[in-house]
């Protein structure tokens, strides 16, 4: 068993996702600013944003790294150097970038922060991440495509810090070398643009161009990435950062799969094996996705089993019920602040960073001003709801779908 401590690496799409998932257990978290990243339709950060997050991790000992991962075309470099030198100055602790010209400019700027190289990169071998280690960038962001004999052979052979994604979308083509989008809409894939057009459905047509499909009902979709299952193999063969996709998420699934996988790499890393809670965690982190998941290129090459091919269903769930504000220990009431419906005989849980799940039925339900109500309707309203076990602030409510 690898004796390091091993970091737990969240998304971070605001900078208040990136609170949640530190506040939840994240060791560090990956951002981008509002230019340079691959996220472009996500909130993103202004550098004043990145300051307020950078003193906010470090204040928890956890910490940020930046993305500048695009594919740089010549107009982009304009300002580049100013930026990554705003960065420095903030105390970001690794640039992740996948375009080499920016070992280039930290090299001549003597710059602080780490250099982490991005999936974007497409490693997949033992002599592509050394010769980035010999530029001197200090962690590899292995391809999604990587085999569990891949990630441990450049482990081996280069001794390399490694970072390797475990839950979220995988990408139809190989990580960072996608033209669909741009083809079909002309938004450029490898720099920020992604329309993502691997989850559209398609009229299908054999070699003669004759339709075979009535309606466009085929898909070239690959399921979502899960290695809940082989954290244990990755601890071994010496895996360095567990990574987490999802910066255009929501706070619950932020918070959700970090609080999940926080307990199993702590679980697995002291040895203590709880297969009971392996099984519940399954079923949790299923459920705040709603997207089939598999180990794609871990254990084996992915067949048709990981793949979509027809028409799928992906419905939202309303799963997501409210956050703690606050706790009355006279009363014996917890203040809600309310996301989705429930009423008065549902059965939810509230699950926090530092608590055992506590699941309860709903018997009172009241407003602000202690009026009786039939059922929580009101997004953001302020509700009041028994609760016999002291809850926390920022504690989570849901829907109870284990019992």
């Amino acid at each position: 068993m690898n004796d390091k401590k091993i970091e737990l690496l969240a998304p971070a799409g605001s900078l208040e996702k990136l609170k949640w998932a530190i506040t939840y257990g994240a060791d560090a978290v990956y951002l981008g600013g509002t230019d340079y990243s691959l996220r472009a339709n996500a909130k993103n950060f202004t550098l004043n944003e990145i300051k307020e997050g950078v003193k906010f991790a470090h204040e928890h000992n956890a910490k940020v790294y930046v993305t500048i991962n695009i594919v740089f075309h010549n107009d982009d470099v304009n300002g580049l150097e100013e930026y990554l030198s705003n960065l420095d100055d903030a105390n970001v602790d690794a640039i992740i970038f996948s375009d080499p010209l920016i070992i280039d400019i930290a090299k001549k700027n003597n710059f602080n922060f780490e250099l982490h190289l991005s999936t974007q990169a497409s490693i997949l071998n033992k002599d592509a991440a050394l010769y980035y280690v010999n530029q001197g960038v200090s962690r590899i962001v292995l391809a999604r495509e990587c085999s569990k004999k891949d990630i441990e052979n450049i482990i081996r052979e280069t001794g390399a810090e490694v970072e390797c994604f475990i839950h979220g979308a995988m990408c139809t083509n190989i990580s960072g070398r996608c033209v669909l989008s741009n083809y079909f809409t002309n938004r450029d894939a490898n720099r920020g643009g992604c329309c993502q057009v691997c989850r559209f459905n398609f009229n299908l047509y054999d070699e003669d161009k004759k339709q075979l499909s009535s309606e466009d009902n085929f898909s070239i979709a690959p399921k979502d990435l899960s290695l809940v299952d082989y954290i244990k193999d990755m601890i071994n063969i010496g895996v360095s950062s567990f990574k987490l996709e999802g910066r255009m998420r929501s706070v619950y699934y932020v918070a959700t799969i970090v609080s999940v996988y926080r307990r199993l790499i702590d679980m697995y890393s002291n040895n203590k094996v709880d297969k009971e809670y392996i099984n519940r965690a399954k079923r949790i982190l299923y459920r705040c996705a709603n997207r089939d998941v598999t180990p794609q290129f871990f254990d084996k090459k992915p067949g048709e089993k990981e793949q979509y091919y027809g028409t799928r269903q992906e419905d939202s769930n309303q799963d997501f019920l409210g956050i703690v504000l606050d706790y009355d220990e006279i009363n014996k009431e917890a203040v809600i602040e309310q996301r989705n419906f429930f009423k008065p005989g549902d059965k939810v849980t509230i699950f926090g960073p530092s608590k055992e799940d506590y699941s309860f039925v709903i018997q009172t339900l009241k407003d602000e001003e202690g009026n009786v109500l039939d059922a929580a309707r009101h997004p953001k309203q302020i509700i009041k709801i028994n609760c016999d076990k002291r809850v926390n602030k920022n504690d989570l409510m849901r829907v109870n779908f284990l019992d």
